[in-house]
């Protein structure tokens, strides 16, 4: 659950990114990720390590309907306690 919450995280910051570059395609994007506090459900926040392989499938059914859909996500495990999207390529 959290890994689909995380990719859809991602999907909304990318496309926010591509609009903001008047992108049409993008063709991949590279996201580190270490272990992310997630809150949710009323509960307090707290740190999971999330599994890349359903991150990528999360990213993947997501990204589907979206000019993402044939977008590679390359993701890279860190230390540490949040993600980022370290770069982007798209036309």
């Amino acid at each position: 659950m959290h890994d689909f919450l995380l990719a859809k995280e991602i999907i909304d910051e990318v496309l926010k990114i591509a609009k903001e570059r008047n992108l049409k395609k993008i063709s991949r994007v590279d996201v580190k990720i270490g272990q992310v506090a997630m809150a949710h459900d009323g509960h307090d926040e707290h740190i999971e390590d999330i599994s890349i392989e359903n991150l990528q499938f999360g990213l993947e059914g997501i990204s589907h309907n979206t000019i993402l859909k044939n977008t590679k996500f390359n993701i890279e495990k860190i230390q540490g306690d949040y993600w980022k999207i370290v770069s982007l390529d798209g036309e």
